[in-house]
C-alpha cells in the first residue's frame, strides 16, 4: 500500500511542477516579466490552469498526509539508538583503518621478496649551532 501511494505521490508532484511552470508570470519577479504570446493565452486558459493547480496541490497534500499516517503506524515509538547496546567499561573500540592516498605507491600490491629488507634507523638530527631566529640584513 505504501509503495503504491508513494508512486502516486511522485506522479502528482511532477504534475504539480509542470502545472506551475506552465502558468503565465504576472509580475516582473527576478526580471523575467510576463511577455506577450505565451503558450496558453486568454483568460479562460488561466482559470483552467489555476483550478488544475489547486486540485493537484490538494491531492499532493492528501497523499503527503496519508504517507505520514502510514509511516507512523508501522513505528513502534522507539528509536534506533535505544536498540544499541552500550560498550563494556573496560574495552575500547579499535581505531578505523585509514586507506593510503591514491598515487602514493602504498595502494599498489608489493612484489614478493625473498628476504625482508633490513630495518633502517633514522639518523638523529644535528644540533643547531646558530640561533633559529632569522637575521636582519
Amino acid at each position: 500500500m505504501t509503495t503504491i501511494l508513494l508512486i502516486i505521490h511522485l506522479m502528482v508532484a511532477i504534475a504539480l511542477v509542470v502545472l506551475v511552470l506552465m502558468q503565465r508570470s504576472e509580475g516582473g519577479a527576478l526580471g523575467m516579466g510576463g511577455g506577450g504570446g505565451g503558450m496558453m493565452t486568454g483568460r479562460g486558459a488561466g482559470n483552467v490552469l489555476t483550478r488544475a493547480t489547486a486540485i493537484v496541490g490538494t491531492i499532493f497534500f492528501a497523499t503527503s498526509l496519508a504517507l505520514v499516517i502510514l509511516a507512523s503506524r508501522g513505528n513502534s515509538g522507539s528509536s534506533l539508538l535505544d536498540n544499541v547496546a552500550p560498550a563494556p567499561a573496560g574495552t575500547q573500540a579499535p581505531a578505523p583503518a585509514v586507506p593510503a592516498p591514491l598515487g602514493s605507491g602504498l595502494d599498489q600490491p608489493k612484489p614478493q621478496e625473498s628476504a625482508p629488507a633490513p630495518a633502517e634507523t633514522p639518523a638523529p638530527a644535528p644540533a643547531p649551532t646558530e640561533p633559529s631566529v632569522p637575521r636582519a640584513q
